[in-house]
């Protein structure tokens, strides 16, 4: 999905905000809810979208897969997620964070990539993958339960990978 917000640098924790998100592509269709906070010193500023860059990791039967992944934290990012973006590096990806109380779901309106969307349930355990997502697709794929995260990375790297649903996500 490809989300973007004007660009700000990072000079204190992270505080993830609430707010409603629209539906558009590769984004939530429900509201964004408060989350953890993140260390400013760990955060970068991503090139094209200006959003704060942050280490993840998936951890599993397969071992431990290092990411560095653009944090949606405020509506408008969330809602222009990955649209509109043409590549995606294997070791990056986007993280929306929430509360881990709500289920959610998003589509790929104006994202032109594929993209593997995974979400993360309230113990930091893969629930469920929406894998290879359709670009353009205005079909909504969906959360399994509530979800403290969703993240997105290349469609098929998850697969690559061998990330699978009840691997653990830190961010």
């Amino acid at each position: 999905m490809g989300r973007r917000s004007a660009g700000r640098s990072i000079l204190k924790p992270i505080l993830f905000l609430c707010g409603a998100g629209a539906l558009v592509a590769c984004s939530p269709q429900v509201a964004a809810e408060a989350g953890p906070a993140v260390d400013a010193a760990q955060a970068a500023t991503h090139p094209v979208s200006g959003l704060a860059v942050i280490p993840l990791t998936v951890t599993g039967k397969t071992g431990k897969h290092a990411f560095r992944v653009e944090l949606a934290e405020t509506p408008d990012a969330q809602r222009k997620g990955l649209m509109f973006r043409t590549e995606l590096p294997d070791d990056e990806g986007m993280i929306f964070p929430y509360d881990g109380t709500t289920a959610q779901s998003f589509w790929m309106k104006n994202t032109p990539l594929p993209l593997d969307i995974i979400f993360v349930g309230p113990d930091r355990k893969i629930s469920n993958i929406a894998a290879m997502t359709t670009p353009y697709s205005l079909d909504s794929v969906y959360s399994i339960g509530p979800v403290l995260g969703v993240l997105e990375l290349r469609g098929g790297r998850a697969a690559e990978l061998g990330i699978a649903p009840g691997d653990t996500v830190e961010w």
